[in-house]
């Protein structure tokens, strides 16, 4: 099953590293590996959370997301993604601002000789609102993830309190907007009124993407009283359960993207590096996740997923501040901090289960 899920992320790997080698020579295929493993390791988390929206869709939707999906990422986020950013923020069409990334000043300079700033700088110029946009998406699903006091509980001492909070109505959201207008009193006077607006834009693609999805999969018509491939998302509900899990990619895109100019800012080497390789490993890594049973067998992985995004939502509406800059390292050890404890605490779990079952009283 390994080969047959990697297999084409290690095809697509060697062709990314020969077209970074016609393009940019050895240092290419330098920038494009480190890309590709930056991006691997600061979405763990997401895909164990992709996993467990990928169980709920039909073998249809799955493959759309796997083969439509890895587009979407790839050519959207990686390469048209900070385009348009540049474009929107500095009035620079597309086909300028690529060829401003293609042409940087030189020593690495934020600016030209004549003053004008370099496609590094606008796009970096514009992360508190990307900040903004993607840290309300992430910390509503880590909200309302928390705030469901219907499941197992992982950190109970936490989890047990945030659960019984989450039955007020509206909890997440007014969480939510509190963080949004804290880290907004600390963003640049010239941009405070852009961050609360990208906040806003974040949290309401969330409530309207996962309400009409939640929706949609209560009118679907469900055939079986267990988890079968009748009871999965099809039609209309795998649809919106598709588009989620692409705002879902896009929100964890947004700081990888910003970091990746900490390396390199030509938008080739990134959608290689993050988009070919990267996200095409993190999509194997959730198919695995999915057949080989892993969320079922690590009972507590999704909550330290969560609490990975949580720490995620933070850092990025932190980040909104500008004289506040949080290192790639410092986010992806946080994450898989979480996931790692996670796991070894599903572990524990199921031996001591697997013990007491071997110590009780077999009934005759």
């Amino acid at each position: 099953m390994i080969a047959r899920v990697f297999g084409a992320s290690f095809v697509v790997t060697i062709l990314a590293l020969v077209v970074a080698f016609l393009y940019a020579g050895w240092s290419g295929v330098a920038l494009c590996a480190i890309l590709g493993i930056l991006e691997i390791s600061l979405s763990f988390d997401n895909a164990v959370i992709n996993a467990t929206i990928l169980e709920r869709m039909s073998p249809m939707w799955q493959k759309i997301f796997l083969t439509v999906g890895i587009l979407i990422a790839v050519v959207g986020m990686r390469l048209l993604f900070p385009l348009v950013i540049v474009w929107a923020t500095a009035g620079l069409n597309p086909v300028d601002a690529m060829d401003l990334a293609l042409n940087p000043p030189a020593d690495g300079a934020a600016t030209f000789a004549d003053g004008s700033a370099s496609y590094e700088t606008l796009l970096t110029d514009a992360h508190p609102q990307i900040a903004a946009f993607g840290g309300m998406f992430l910390i509503m699903l880590f909200l309302d993830f928390v705030f469901d006091d219907s499941g197992i509980t992982w950190l109970s001492p936490i989890e047990g309190p945030l659960g019984r909070l989450g039955r007020l109505p509206g909890a997440s959201t007014v969480v939510a907007l509190a963080a949004l207008v804290t880290a907004a009193q600390f963003a640049a006077d010239d941009a405070t009124v852009s961050v609360l607006t990208a906040g806003i834009l974040g949290l309401f693609t969330y409530l309207v993407v996962n309400g009409l999805t939640g929706l949609i999969e209560q009118d679907e018509p469900d055939d079986s009283a267990g988890p079968s491939e009748a009871a999965k998302a099809v039609g209309k509900a795998g649809l919106f359960l598709f588009l989620y899990l692409e705002v879902l990619d896009a929100s964890f895109s947004f700081d990888g993207v910003i970091g990746a100019f900490a390396i390199t800012s030509d938008p080739i080497l990134i959608a290689l590096g993050l988009g070919f390789i990267g996200a095409m490993f993190v999509r194997s890594i959730t198919v695995y996740m999915v057949r080989a049973g892993t969320l079922s067998e690590y009972r507590y992985l999704e909550h330290g997923a969560h609490w990975a995004i949580g720490a995620l939502a933070v850092i990025m509406l932190v980040s909104v501040d500008e004289n506040i800059e949080v290192p790639e390292i410092v986010t992806g050890l946080i994450g898989v901090a979480f996931i790692g404890a996670a796991t070894l605490s599903s572990i524990w779990a199921n031996r001591r289960d697997a013990a007491r079952q071997s110590a009780s009283p077999v009934a005759d």
